[in-house]
């Protein structure tokens, strides 16, 4: 088969930003978070209105801080939820949106999900899907080729906008819950204005199983290890491990490691009397493939939880001449 003649540089650029596919060898698209036990909404539309009340969540992460490379500055990825539910219909409802900035190329998704909640043997379980818009942006006049290509624009970017969807479910027991998703199921192509036979440049769908178990100890301290498992079209698999402990509900930190990628530590604090507002900080230390990679990753994020007022109305007791109650 003919294939599209790429300068070796821009090649391994578009495989560093995922819109190349090499045959047999199928890498992460979707931006990956150390805190993903606290992001559920960006890997499955069921956790739409899981929690009472509204929830607002904003996250920043610097991948591989100061790494330059032949595809450009590092990752960096910005993401914002928010969440509701309809009580009396049990149905909750989410936003999210992403900006991922990775070599020449910027990513953003927003979504729009619904979920349905039921009680299940003493658990809910929650359905949800999603739908929304991709938009990719590549941006020529950044890359870095050793022998110009015609067929590659020298300047200016060019971007194209997608449908995307996801569906998802989980069953939680209050002790644990698993969740399994799917992401971008339609697949939705980027060609960027290159028709040639070769060049495949697809949003894979990307599949994730989430397993996480609430122990409860003396002096108010709470236990959660979490497991998430990620997979390109079932070809390609990898996983994060997680225990974080929390203190009274306010102090937390615990421990990650991402397969055969980085160890992570991460820190978190609740602030106002209800501790309805959250800080947390991510530290990945990068243990393996370091010739390709900066040591270290960052990831800061914000929370709010936003808990609807319960108001209880004292029976008071109405006394006349002739009868009270």
């Amino acid at each position: 088969m003919d294939k599209l003649k790429i300068p070796k540089v821009v090649l391994l650029v578009l495989i560093f930003c995922g819109i190349y596919e090499v045959p047999s060898a199928l890498g992460q698209q979707d931006p990956q978070f150390t805190q993903y036990m606290y992001n559920g909404l960006f890997y499955n539309p069921a956790f739409s209105g899981k929690d009472a009340g509204y929830r607002f969540t904003a996250l920043h992460r610097t991948q591989w801080m100061n790494y330059q490379g032949s595809g450009g500055q590092a990752p960096v990825t910005q993401l914002i939820t928010a969440t509701g539910l309809l009580e009396d219909y049990k149905i909750g409802y989410g936003l999210t949106f992403i900006n991922d900035n990775i070599g020449v190329t910027n990513n953003q998704e927003i979504n729009l999900s619904l979920a349905y909640h039921r009680n299940m043997r003493r658990g809910v379980l929650s359905v949800g899907a999603s739908g929304g818009v991709f938009s990719s942006t590549l941006k020529y006049d950044e890359l870095r080729t050793v022998n110009p290509d015609p067929n590659l624009p020298g300047e200016g970017s060019d971007t194209q906008i997608n449908f995307n969807f996801g569906l998802g479910a989980i069953y939680d027991r209050g002790n644990y819950y698993v969740g399994l998703s799917s992401r971008h199921l339609n697949q939705p192509g980027f060609d960027f204005g290159v028709d040639a036979p070769g060049f495949e440049n697809q949003l894979r769908n990307h599949s994730y199983l989430l397993f996480g178990y609430r122990i409860k100890t003396f002096a108010m301290w709470e236990f959660e290890p979490s497991f998430l498992l990620k997979s390109v079209s079932f070809n390609n698999f990898s996983y994060d491990l997680s225990v974080i402990a929390t203190h009274n509900q306010k102090i937390s930190g615990g421990l990650a490691y991402r397969g055969e990628e980085s160890v992570s530590l991460l820190l978190g604090y609740s602030i106002l009397r209800d501790n309805s507002l959250r800080l947390g900080y991510a530290f990945d230390l990068v243990v393996g493939g370091l010739e390709a990679k900066s040591p270290t990753s960052h990831e800061f994020m914000l929370t709010y939880n936003l808990v609807p007022l319960s108001r209880e109305f004292e029976r008071v007791i109405q006394r006349t001449p002739r009868f009270r109650f």
